[in-house]
Formats: C-alpha cells, structure tokens, sequence
C-alpha cells in the first residue's frame, strides 16, 4: 500500500495518464475520501456517486494539482468535499421546489364491460408514460404535472415554484419535448 510520500508521484504519473499509477492512487485513498464523502452526505450510495465522480475529475485534472497549496490527500479531499456538498444542495433545491400534488382526482368507476385486450394494453401505455416521466429531471416533471394535472398556466407555474417566467416554459416545453421523444422511442404514439 502507498505511503502518503508516495502520493505526489502517484498523483504526477497520473497526469501522464499512468492507469497503474491511477489504480495505486484509488487504492491508497478511496477509503478516507469515502468517509469524507459519507460524514457529509450520510447516504452509502450517494457517498459512493460523489466518489466516483471525484475519481473521474481526479483522473482529468491531475495535471491542475499545485504542490504548493497542500499534500496531494488535501486537494482530493476538496474535491470530495466540494462534490458532496454540491450533491447536498441540489437535493435540498430540489425538495424545496416540488410541491406535493393533491389528490383531488375524482374516482371513475371502472368498465366491468371493458375489454382485457384493451385494458392491457391501456395499462402498459401507462406504465410506460410513467417510465418516461421518471426520467425526466424532477423540475420538469413538477412544471409538467402542475400544467396537466392542476390546469396552471406558466405564470402559475412560475409562480408556485418560485422561478421566472421564461424559465417556466422552458422547463414545460423542454419536457414536453423530451416526454414525446421518450414515448415515441417506447412505441407509444397518438397521445
């Protein structure tokens, strides 16, 4: 195992792009970052994403490490840190955007007459209408939801998550857009 001596030659054979080197870094140094990363985020697996992001961003940008502003571990551990707390405030932004949505839907009765074909084939249209909005980053999905589901108009929408209004529409039409091609990709056309 590495000694920290040994991280600023590792860290410069990395700048040659030395996957050896890369592997011997990692290895010397992902246990400690890990817990940086876990001591902020308090999450396993997003401890383990800002990790890997850090190590991909470590690979690239070895060449950027100065010598004289601390010990190789220290401008790794920045990188942990500055991620993991860009992790915990987009998750923070993304929970005080969204709004929960009331379930004022009213109950229609189902077609006892209905045809199972059709019933089958209805429910899987809607599973994949579910899929493609899953896919969709979480303020689209809110803008999208607000417009269809509530009946907001986009300074409504505007308004209820606290964005201007250009920005509004973007996010309902870039969602739109990306929902049609996510539907037409999953053979679902004629919504």
């Amino acid at each position: 195992m590495p000694s920290a001596d040994d991280l600023p030659h590792l860290l410069a054979c990395v700048t040659l792009r030395d996957r050896a080197a890369f592997e011997r870094l990692y290895r010397a140094t992902c246990g400690h970052l890990f817990s940086v990363s876990f001591r902020i985020l308090r999450n396993e697996s997003r401890a383990d994403e800002v990790l890997q992001e850090a190590y991909v961003n470590i690979w690239h940008n070895a060449g950027a490490y100065n010598a004289g502003a601390g010990t190789p571990m220290t401008w790794m551990i920045n990188i942990v840190r500055n991620k993991s707390i860009d992790l915990l405030r987009s998750r923070r932004t993304e929970s005080e955007t969204t709004s929960p949505l009331d379930d004022d839907t009213p109950e229609i009765a189902d077609d006892a007459a209905g045809d199972p074909q059709q019933l089958m084939s209805n429910s899987l249209v809607k599973a994949r209408i579910d899929d493609c909005m899953s896919a969709l980053p979480a303020v689209q999905r809110q803008a999208l939801a607000l417009a269809y589901y509530r009946g907001m108009v986009h300074t409504d929408i505007a308004q209820a998550l606290s964005a201007p209004l250009g920005t509004a529409k973007g996010w309902v039409r870039r969602g739109l857009e990306q929902l049609r091609s996510c539907l037409e990709a999953a053979g679902v056309s004629g919504l």
